[in-house]
């Protein structure tokens, strides 16, 4: 894990690209320098999962932070792939530190910047950063296949902060994909029926995981999120929360998993383990249905 003392920029490729087999295809990621090595890209039988246009329509993770008064929204809000002001350009402002991607496995290593410029705004709300990169880190560890389960990402995210940051209550957005707007059936899957049921538009926040699906069932992404194991950890945060919305206009749908977590001080690292189904409807259903049973 990279030291969060570390404030050198650096030079480092953000192209990547890991697949793994599933029985009748394959499941391919896909990072790029020009979102700092967030992901890009995520096909299944040719298919594409993710919408990535701007600097925050990825599948990525985010933070927002209290920055010395109430939490805004965004605007003390390190993001894994870059800026606002970033666009649609082809550089990001977050600073990727390292990657190693191989076979089915990904690891990568980042500075996050701040998703406001200094001076700009998020609706009334003034950017609380005076900089444009973060004091803040993140590590992701990413497998396809994982559990003895071919269509199961296991996807692990870890933030840590410079010493010197001092900030007493988050929002990590611990993941969240963008997927084009086909993916237009919202469902919650309820472990005690291993069912799917339908969910609204929202947007809003509840409990149960999340699936996305194309209205004939033939692509959909779940994500899960283990319970947090005994102890402190569990202590500080509240429970994970799924999110959902769909932005006509743009022509995208949006999940979330969302933690709100009171920080230590000094800031320690923040951990946080994800579960994604891919397949059909049908089998991220079976594939969440095992997940609600695993012991972890």
């Amino acid at each position: 894990m990279i030291s969060a003392v570390s404030l050198l920029l650096t030079q480092v490729s953000g192209d990547a690209v890991i697949r793994g087999r599933t029985p009748d295809s394959e499941i391919v990621i896909t990072t790029t320098t020009r979102v700092a090595g967030a992901i890009h890209s995520l096909k299944w039988r040719g298919k594409e999962f993710i919408d990535s246009t701007d600097h925050g329509r990825q599948l990525q993770s985010a933070a927002n932070f209290d920055g010395g008064s109430p939490i805004t929204d965004e605007t003390y809000n390190p993001t894994e792939a870059g800026s606002r002001s970033d666009g649609t350009g082809p550089t990001s402002s977050s600073d990727l530190l390292s990657i190693d991607a191989k076979d089915n496995r990904l690891i990568a290593n980042s500075r996050l910047a701040f998703w406001l410029a200094p001076g700009e705004s998020s609706g009334s709300n003034l950017a609380k950063n005076t900089t444009v990169l973060s004091p803040w880190y993140m590590t992701k560890y990413v497998t396809i296949g994982t559990l003895g389960r071919s269509q199961l990402i296991e996807y692990q995210v870890v933030f840590g902060a410079h010493p010197n940051e001092r900030q007493k209550q988050a929002v990590f957005e611990s993941l969240t994909g963008y997927m084009p707007a086909e993916f237009s059936k919202f469902f919650r899957f309820d472990a005690k029926s291993s069912k799917l049921e339908p969910l609204s538009d929202g947007p809003g926040e509840q409990l149960d995981p999340i699936v996305f699906s194309t209205p004939d069932g033939k692509f959909a992404m779940g994500i899960y999120v283990p319970a947090a194991p005994p102890g402190e950890y569990q202590k500080e945060r509240d429970v994970n929360r799924y999110g959902r919305w769909r932005f006509k206009s743009e022509k995208v749908v949006k999940w979330n998993c969302v933690s709100r977590v009171k920080l230590s001080d000094p800031p320690g690292w923040h951990f946080f383990y994800h579960y994604l189904a891919i397949g059909t409807r049908e089998q991220v259903r079976k594939e969440m249905e095992f997940l609600s049973r695993a012991v972890f």
